[in-house]
């Protein structure tokens, strides 16, 4: 499968215009098979943690440093019409600095609006974005190419059009190549006072960059206009507005 996953991760971040180099449509279903299919698709709450229906993944609801589970969704990448799951994500947050973020800039909203998204990806708060790989075999430079490719399509489209390809670089910046993702390894993205973007992969820091556009380009993938995940994005708004 190490060819597979090799060409599965050139395909482009972008959703419309999906490009995909030859690939066997059988090592792609046999893929497919190996993750199991629940019969619903609520996300399912236990007393200390919240499942991912999808890949059975379960995140904490609240961690250590008192950030909170916000919502929970699922990267995945379509090949001949097979939808490949990549990883189970958790978005979690400063609830009482959102809540604040919020009350100052809304007046009793009543659902989640563009406006209010945005002020989440612009604001100066924590927040931290749990990956949890979900296909094996992946390598530490196969997701550093495909969040290369979106990082830098949303820095792009945040920042007038104009590309920063020396301020992607930066992002993952000293992992090795050789870093080995099985499935279950944990990447933790996090937004730091000071609008620091901090990486851990299996729990070692890799890289830490101060750049509020670079905040704000990663957290745009999650929360933006085309989000990886359409559902996790709505689930996030509507846990936002429950703060209330």
């Amino acid at each position: 499968m190490a060819s597979v996953v090799g060409e599965l991760m050139e395909i482009k971040e972008g959703k419309s215009n999906v490009e995909v180099r030859p690939i066997t449509e059988v090592a792609i279903v046999k893929e497919e098979e190996k993750q199991e299919q629940p019969k619903e698709n609520k996300n399912i709450q236990t007393e200390k943690n919240e499942i991912e229906p999808k890949t059975r993944i379960a995140f904490p609801v609240k961690l250590a440093d008192g950030k909170m589970l916000m919502s929970i969704g699922l990267r995945r990448k379509k090949v001949f019409a097979i939808n490949i799951n990549i990883y189970a994500f958790g978005i979690y947050g400063d609830d009482v600095k959102l809540k604040e973020v919020v009350k100052d800039k809304f007046q009793a909203p009543k659902e989640p609006t563009k406006e209010i998204f945005d002020a989440v990806i612009d604001v100066d708060a924590d927040m931290m974005v749990r990956l949890v790989i979900v296909f094996g075999g992946l390598s530490i430079g196969m997701v550093r190419k495909s969040f290369d490719e979106g990082i830098g399509a949303s820095l792009k489209k945040l920042n007038g059009g104009k590309a920063d390809k020396e301020l992607v670089s930066k992002f993952m910046g000293s992992a090795t190549e050789n870093i080995k993702l099985p499935s279950g390894s944990v990447i933790e993205i996090s937004r730091l006072p000071g609008y620091v973007l901090q990486t851990k992969v299996k729990g070692e820091v890799i890289s830490v960059v101060q750049s509020k556009l670079l905040c704000r380009a990663y957290f745009h993938l999650y929360l933006g206009d085309d989000p990886f995940d359409k559902e996790a994005k709505e689930k996030f708004g509507s846990s936002l507005l429950s703060l209330f």
